[in-house]
């Protein structure tokens, strides 16, 4: 594994600054966020990140450290602590990757510093995050981010694919494509994603929500036991629930996570697989906070809605809700456990 150290590589802009006019501004440098923004930087293109805390001034002292199965580097990104520190142009995208339940607030205090017309993508789990950007900015995006990251420490981030670290497909909200949605897609293409256009990005969303819908169980029960029938019967809860309201949801290549991160070449570093999902290591590293409201919660709405019961999506919506406030660690109850209670 190859390790480069942020005093070796350059501070300031390369020689005869960067290709591309466009830089991207990304809010919420965390697993996601973050590993998206290294890429984009090893690519060659002008990107900020957007962090809080001891994360934030990990990043300003030291650089952001990014790990994968074939190196370590320390990379040298610009970062502010929120979007009144920064100076917004006429060029810059806006990548959203903050947790859902923090999207309101984000978009409050990106509004403050950013003008009306800077586009925003929602880089996020859930299908509620766009429809709430929509209300302060008139260019909205949707993508679809599949890609086996973890961020479990200040500063470091991991990317467990090796051919290429993920897929992020994007389309216009609620639907169609224009030419920036083509530009986002191939800056992504050029950074080691997979990215394509696409016009019913909504559709690809809600198939990723299903794949959620297994977050919360294993933030609750960890990665043993039978979790596997838990995840079936939540996932099974919430394909009826979006069929009764009327809702696409089918994507083949979205719902085969096995061969998907077989097709990626998915690892391990430094002997370590990756752990459990984006809900999973919210409450190994304490965030305090939890998107289960805007996924097993999006089901539940949905049933309330359209009058098809929703048990299990309520029991995690619940116990995920407990793990939280009783400040338990993932496995506190076993699979077995809530199937019982259900």
């Amino acid at each position: 594994m190859a390790v480069v150290s942020a005093r070796t590589l350059p501070l300031a802009r390369p020689p005869g600054g960067y290709p591309d006019a466009v830089r991207f501004v990304i809010f919420g440098a965390g697993a996601i966020g973050a590993v998206v923004g290294a890429r984009l930087h090893q690519a060659g293109r002008e990107v900020l990140l957007i962090a809080r805390g001891a994360h934030h001034d990990v990043i300003a002292a030291r650089g952001l450290t990014l790990e994968t199965p074939q190196e370590r580097v320390v990379l040298p990104i610009a970062v502010a602590g929120s979007p009144d520190e920064v100076s917004f142009g006429v060029d810059d995208v806006v990548l959203l990757t903050t947790k859902s339940q923090d999207t309101e607030a984000a978009l409050d205090a990106l509004r403050d510093a950013a003008p009306p017309s800077t586009p925003v993508v929602c880089l996020q789990n859930g299908v509620a995050n766009e429809r709430v950007a929509l209300r302060r900015f008139a260019d909205v995006y949707g993508a679809v981010v599949m890609a086996p990251t973890a961020h479990l420490e200040p500063g470091v981030v991991q990317a467990y694919a090796t051919t290429v670290t993920g897929e992020i497909d994007v389309g216009r909200y609620p639907s169609g494509g224009d030419e920036r949605c083509r530009a986002v897609c191939e800056a992504l293409a050029a950074a080691r994603f997979s990215s394509e256009p696409r016009e019913d990005i909504m559709r690809l969303k809600y198939a990723k929500l299903i794949g959620n819908l297994a977050n919360a169980v294993q933030a609750i029960c960890g990665m043993e036991g039978a979790i596997g029938e838990l995840i079936e019967r939540a996932q099974e809860e919430g394909r009826t629930v979006l069929r009764a309201a009327r809702i696409e949801f089918v994507v083949a290549n979205v719902a085969d996570l096995r061969r998907r991160w077989e097709r990626w070449g998915v690892g391990e570093i430094e002997g370590r697989p990756r752990g459990g999902g984006s809900t999973w290591q919210s409450i190994v590293r304490g965030a305090g906070s939890v998107e289960t409201d805007y996924l097993n919660g999006e089901i539940v709405l949905r049933g309330r809605l359209t009058g098809v019961p929703t048990p299990v999506n309520e029991l995690l919506q619940a116990l995920a809700r407990e793990t939280l406030r009783e400040r338990r660690q993932p496995g506190w109850i076993s699979a077995e456990d809530v199937l019982a209670r259900l």
